[in-house]
């Protein structure tokens, strides 16, 4: 009993496109790629971070500016 299928899918498109009309579905499609897209980023960027980080730059010193 109760299994979804095709005719159930339809029926969820038609009720979306009547809710948001034609126009704001690719704008609202756009959104969710764009959301899934930054939380990917995060997740990636998460663990990609390094344990150590590098050092600055020395400052020049007065003795390198003269040579």
């Amino acid at each position: 009993m109760g299994g979804f299928g095709v005719p159930e899918g339809l029926l969820v498109v038609g009720i979306i496109v009547l809710l948001f009309g034609g126009k704001k579905i690719p704008e609202l499609m756009r959104g969710v790629g764009e959301g899934i897209r930054s939380f990917k980023d995060g997740i990636s960027g998460a663990t990609n971070v390094p344990s150590q980080t590098a050092p600055p730059p020395a400052a020049p010193t007065e003795a390198s500016e003269k040579k």
